[in-house]
C-alpha cells in the first residue's frame, strides 16, 4: 500500500499563498506604473531656430547662439521648463520663441533703451 505523497495534491494552504501572492504582485505593479510611466523620456521640444534678424517698429531685434539683443543691447531670457521664454522687461507672460519674446519687449519699452549690460552686477 503506497500512499500518493502530499506535496503533489493541491492543499488549500498552497492555493491560499499562491492568491496572496499573487494579489501582492498585481497592487504592487498597479502602484508602480504611474512612477515607471513618468521615467520614460518625455517628448523633447525642438529648439527655436537661431540666427533671425528683423526690424520690428524701427527697432532692430537679432536671435541667434549669443543671445537676444534690441538695437545691439543684450535682452536678459530665461528659457521655461515647458520651454516657453519669458524676460524681466515682461516677466508675467511666457512666449513660443524669442523672437516673440523681443517684438512684445520692443512693444513694452516703447521709445526707451535697454541698459548696457555690465561687467558685475553690483554697484
Amino acid at each position: 500500500m503506497s500512499a500518493a505523497p502530499a506535496a503533489a495534491l493541491p492543499t488549500r494552504r498552497g492555493f491560499l499563498r499562491a492568491a496572496f501572492t499573487a494579489a501582492v504582485l498585481a497592487g504592487t505593479a498597479a502602484a508602480l506604473a504611474p512612477v515607471l510611466r513618468a521615467r520614460r523620456p518625455r517628448q523633447t521640444l525642438t529648439p527655436a531656430p537661431l540666427a533671425e534678424e528683423e526690424t520690428y517698429r524701427g527697432r532692430h531685434i537679432a536671435v541667434d547662439a549669443a543671445g537676444v539683443r534690441i538695437d545691439g543691447r543684450p535682452l536678459h531670457v530665461m528659457r521655461r521648463a515647458d520651454g516657453s521664454y519669458l524676460s524681466g522687461i515682461n516677466h508675467f507672460q511666457s512666449f513660443g520663441t524669442p523672437l516673440e519674446l523681443a517684438r512684445a519687449a520692443v512693444d513694452e519699452l516703447g521709445t526707451g533703451q535697454l541698459a548696457l549690460a555690465s561687467a558685475a552686477h553690483h554697484g
